[in-house]
């Protein structure tokens, strides 16, 4: 399907709306060949509502910011660009949440912008649920994995997060696909405990878990998750992934530890130790255990054993 034109978005929405439903929020950074791609699933949108579109590049030096400013000029009605002149990302300050802070809508919709969208409903469905149902925070549908050979996973998590999350799931952070998330815009900063985890979207659905639930949409069409060497997660080397999601699960434990939150600082404890076991090699891990053991056994031995009297 061809991309509309700015004045043929616009003429579905009604002139009484003086500023956007929706943010669509995008961090991009050296997607040169991707981006176009990715904007053009957010024009596709059909709506009856108007959208924005904000982009942030964190000082791309490709010419992913020559194809940006290309796409402006077309579309100066819908997107607004944010062009960092450094690298944020690599001075490790937040991604995400500085951008959600200049979105003007009710609602946020993230993708990245090496994914994109592929059902023009998206937006209208997820946005037209969440307005009913204001119990909820959160709306989210499939995605599959792909990269230049094809698809490689046809359902990422394999289906795990095909289900809606109640609140206490939802600050648990467990997975869901981020390029598909359209939540409320209620997040307002960081605590400071999670200013530098290192998975920053598994921080946003759960602080997101203390204004509603989540909502599973089977009836969108899946968006499509890109595998290539530039992906700032899904490239890196399994360790290093694991060291980012065992920091992140750290940093949350210690969050709902100042809130007084026991059993979910209790859950990240025990997230931090199936991940600290987990990136132990087998023949470490199990001397590891063993001289656990060993130490729990010396003392239970101590407990049991009778103190000496003296006189």
């Amino acid at each position: 399907m061809d991309v509309r034109t700015e004045a043929a978005i616009m003429s579905l929405w009604p002139a009484a709306y003086s500023r956007p439903l929706v943010s669509i929020v995008c961090l991009t950074f050296n997607h040169r060949d991707f981006i176009g791609e990715a904007i053009d699933g957010f024009l596709r949108q059909e709506t009856d509502f108007p959208f924005e579109i904000v982009i942030n590049d964190d000082a791309s030096t490709d010419g992913t910011r020559d194809i940006l400013q290309a796409y402006a000029q077309r579309y100066p009605r819908l997107i607004r660009l944010i062009l960092q002149q450094e690298n944020q990302y690599a001075q490790g300050k937040p991604y995400g949440m500085p951008v959600f802070q200049q979105a003007r809508g009710d609602y946020i919709a993230y993708c990245e912008g090496d994914d994109y969208w592929t059902d023009p409903r998206k937006l209208q469905l997820q946005v037209d649920f969440l307005e009913n149902n204001r119990d909820y925070v959160l709306a989210f549908h499939a995605s599959y994995a792909f990269n230049s050979q094809g698809i490689v996973n046809p359902l990422r998590f394999a289906g795990r997060d095909h289900y809606d999350r109640s609140q206490t799931e939802l600050k648990q952070a467990l997975p869901l696909s981020t390029l598909t998330a359209c939540f409320r815009n209620v997040l307002r900063g960081l605590p400071p405990e999670l200013e530098t985890a290192a998975l920053m979207d598994i921080v946003w659905w759960s602080l997101l878990g203390a204004h509603g639930k989540g909502k599973f949409m089977a009836e969108i069409r899946p968006a499509a998750y890109r595998v290539h060497e530039g992906g700032i997660f899904s490239m890196r080397a399994s360790q290093k992934r694991l060291q980012m999601d065992l920091h992140t699960q750290y940093c949350l434990a210690n969050y709902y530890y100042r809130l007084g939150e026991h059993d979910l600082h209790v859950f990240f404890l025990r997230q931090v130790l199936g991940l600290s076991l987990s990136s132990i090699p087998p023949r470490q891990k199990l001397k590891a255990l063993a001289q656990a053991l060993s130490n729990l056994l010396l003392n239970v031995g101590r407990r049991l054993v009778p103190k000496r009297v003296t006189y």
